[in-house]
């Protein structure tokens, strides 16, 4: 799995197994506000060397998944805009290297991965993806 980080020079270890996104995409709600307030915890703390994510680093991809959203049917051209979606993560993680921006890259590039074409998938996603921004700025960030 690919690693968003100092252009190859730092790794940092994975903040979400594969097994707990899984199960996220999948619908568990109560994994989901588990590991979105572990996250947005982390998220909303400088730690390790590396600041913390700050919302308006993501605000445009959040954008366009609440746009998709509000569409109100996840068909395939939905679905192709969301994995066209993982190129701008790829793109905030490089412009914020110093930052959180590459782990949550990483985890919602994990989670795009499992959505499919599959409208339910696509509604637990952005409710992660909420829930995240949620805990985040309930710890602190902004």
């Amino acid at each position: 799995m690919q690693r968003y980080g100092q252009r190859g020079q730092r790794q940092t270890p994975s903040l979400v197994s594969d097994q707990e996104i899984e199960q996220i995409i999948a619908g568990d709600a109560n994994k989901l506000v588990e590991v979105a307030e572990r996250l947005g915890q982390d998220f909303a703390k400088d730690g390790q060397g590396v600041k913390k994510l700050s919302t308006s680093q993501i605000r445009n991809v959040f954008g366009e998944v609440k746009r998709l959203q509000m569409k109100g049917q996840f068909d395939q051209q939905a679905a192709r805009e969301l994995i066209l979606l993982k190129p701008k993560l790829a793109y905030q993680a490089g412009r914020h290297d110093e930052t959180k921006v590459p782990q949550l890259a990483e985890v919602l590039s994990n989670a795009i991965d499992r959505v499919g074409s599959d409208q339910r998938r696509f509604e637990h996603f952005v409710d992660f993806f909420e829930a995240i921004l949620a805990y985040h700025r309930k710890h602190g960030g902004k």
